[in-house]
């Protein structure tokens, strides 16, 4: 038996439960008669089927005859990005675990996947964003086939798994699995790449010393081993029951990889309607698996980019969730890990301590989980206390460990590195925005400065070189929101801020655009909203004036006079550079329709 739910856990849920009641039902409904009208390929005709099954070879007969599941994979497979390389030999791995099951599988449709370390500071980060909801767009034309039993999802990394859960959420009808690719093994430690990207920033060093500690940092296929959006993405999967259980950190090209990969397929035929164990998607994305999924954000400091995708996400289920929501259960849950940024260690140091299994264990004990939910492993999320084995080809799930191995790196309940998530929402005069604090030390938690105004990263970095920042100051980067120009990160500028901090300087960076999941030391009240495009407060600012961020209090606010403020005319500045180039143009309708940052910044739902 589990403690009684957290009051806190409990009545956040409650609210965000009766918030969703219309929208909430109306999916269920539509999920309802979708599933009810029963096996997708029995409504097609000859000539349909035929289509379908062309190019099926060995599988043709199972498929027409319709007897057997068949699953749709979905993948974001290419063989650039090293996170999604290891998806190559995953759909023949999963059609051979089909066949033995007497099951078939087929490549439905790829989605794109692009990498924000690749785009970081460049104009294609401006499509980063946006690149989730058209991973949605493209994933449900995949499965507009209609020929599918159940889904498999091969996605990864920052917007993937966002859009492809997304989309799996619109066809809620049928049972989701997401198989990840796991991370590469551990290269030059995340720490010593910072230092070393600090003194290029500083121009101590050369361009050559910076990519070969890049190059040594990144160096194999999986993904990056720090704790950013990518891996925050699978920690979620697991505490929201779309994974198996263990899967989300075991290495790329390995026999457990390769077994837990066959075992996807195993379960999402057995949880498909032609079986005992239907679980429909829409069933296990509710309220209790949304809250699950914000707490293990919070206790394991995770990325700032799923305070957006969550909304998202759970929009596409007919849920609204709020940023109130996030701010009152990282109040609660306590910071576990230490997993760089907020610590030396990497997810793979992380799982060896006991990672994902020791953390919901201890979690749920607490009261802190909702441990009834459904999930594609059963009914429960105790099932996420386990963790696979092989035994022989199979795979077997035993007890995962009650205790950490390393308390340098993850901690009990009882004793964690601090009280809270740390992820925190402001709110004052400028609006609304988050922060995350897990990696800012509790001296810099407050910065008042006057503030330095800039519309383009590129000036701060131009700035900053000039020796114009050198001093206690906020630097303001505004026209970075989804309306002006997609929302990129401006992870690029946290090698200088963190220059001029350790300089000895207060610094705050305040930006309706976003940081990367991977930003941590220098405080930034980020996704600030409504954005400047909108004439959102932050478009009044001008240099000189006065903003204190108050990450204790939890404001945001520019210290002059109101009357004042409010008769300021907001700047528009000239953003017609943002409009073309590198396939910018192509996304004008998304800029035109996309929604502000505190409802997902989402175009699609």
């Amino acid at each position: 038996m589990h403690p009684t739910i957290s009051p806190t856990i409990a009545a956040v849920t409650d609210r965000i439960r009766e918030r969703s009641r219309d929208t909430r039902s109306a999916y269920l409904e539509r999920c309802r008669r979708a599933a009810e009208a029963g096996p997708a390929r029995a409504h097609l005709t000859c000539g349909n089927l035929a289509h379908v099954t062309a190019a099926s070879g060995e599988d043709k007969q199972t498929i027409a005859q319709g007897d057997a599941g068949n699953i749709g994979i979905v993948t974001a497979y290419n063989d650039m990005l090293s996170a999604h390389q290891p998806f190559a030999r995953f759909p023949d791995l999963i059609k051979e675990a089909a066949r033995r099951e007497g099951g078939t599988a087929q490549v439905a449709g790829g989605v794109p996947a692009m990498c924000d370390g690749v785009t970081q500071g460049q104009p294609g980060m401006e499509l980063s964003l946006f690149s989730r909801d058209v991973i949605a767009l493209a994933a449900g034309v995949a499965l507009s086939h209609n020929c599918f039993d159940a889904a498999i999802y091969l996605g990864v990394c920052d917007k993937i798994v966002p859009g492809l859960v997304m989309a799996a959420a619109t066809f809620g009808h049928i049972p989701a699995v997401f198989a990840p690719a796991g991370p590469m093994t551990s290269g030059l430690p995340n720490d010593e790449k910072a230092k070393v990207r600090q003194r290029y920033a500083a121009g101590e060093i050369g361009r050559d010393e910076l990519l070969a500690a890049e190059m040594a940092s990144y160096h194999g296929p999986g993904t990056c081993t720090f704790y950013g959006t990518a891996n925050s993405n699978q920690m979620l999967m697991e505490f929201m029951g779309l994974h198996l259980p263990g899967a989300s950190f075991v290495n790329p090209d390995t026999p457990l990889r390769d077994a837990l990969t066959k075992a996807a397929a195993k379960r999402a035929l057995a949880i498909t309607a032609k079986g005992n164990e239907f679980t429909p998607v829409c069933d296990v994305l509710d309220e209790r698996a949304f809250v699950n999924g914000l707490v293990g954000l919070n206790a394991t400091g995770g990325s700032t980019n799923l305070v957006l995708h969550l909304v998202a996400m759970a929009r596409a289920a007919g849920i609204h969730l709020d940023w109130q929501d996030m701010a009152e259960i990282s109040a609660v849950t306590p910071l576990m890990a230490r997993v760089y940024p907020n610590g030396l260690a990497d997810v793979n140091h992380f799982h060896a301590a006991g990672g994902l299994a020791y953390m919901i264990g201890e979690l749920l004990e607490a009261g802190l989980l909702h441990e009834d939910v459904r999930t594609i492993a059963g009914e429960g999320l105790s099932h996420y206390t386990q963790e696979p084995k092989l035994e022989g080809d199979e795979i077997v799930w035993g007890d995962g460990p009650r205790t950490s191995g390393n308390d340098a790196i993850l901690r009990p309940v009882s004793d964690p590195f601090q009280a809270d998530g740390g992820l925190k929402q402001l709110s004052g005069n400028l609006g609304r925005a988050v922060i995350k604090t897990s990696a800012v030390k509790p001296e810099r938690h407050v910065v008042e400065a006057p503030v330095r105004v800039f519309h383009d990263q590129e000036e701060v970095k131009a700035a900053f070189k000039a020796g114009e920042l050198d001093r206690d100051l906020v630097v303001v980067v505004r026209f970075q929101g989804p309306k002006a120009n997609g929302m990129p990160e401006l992870h690029s500028l946290t090698p200088a801020l963190g220059v001029t901090q350790d300089r000895g300087h207060k610094v705050a960076l305040v930006t309706d655009g976003r940081m990367s999941g991977a930003s941590g030391k220098v405080p930034a009240a980020i996704h600030v909203s409504p954005e400047a495009a909108d004439g959102g407060p932050i478009a009044r600012l001008k240099d000189g004036d006065v903003v204190r961020l108050d990450a204790t209090a939890g404001t945001l606010e520019v210290l002059v006079d109101a009357a004042e403020f409010a008769a300021r005319e907001p700047a528009r500045p000239d953003l017609s550079a943002n409009r073309h180039g590198i396939g910018r143009e192509l996304f004008a309708a998304f800029r035109e329709a996309v929604g502000t940052a505190d409802t997902g910044a989402a175009v699609v739902v």
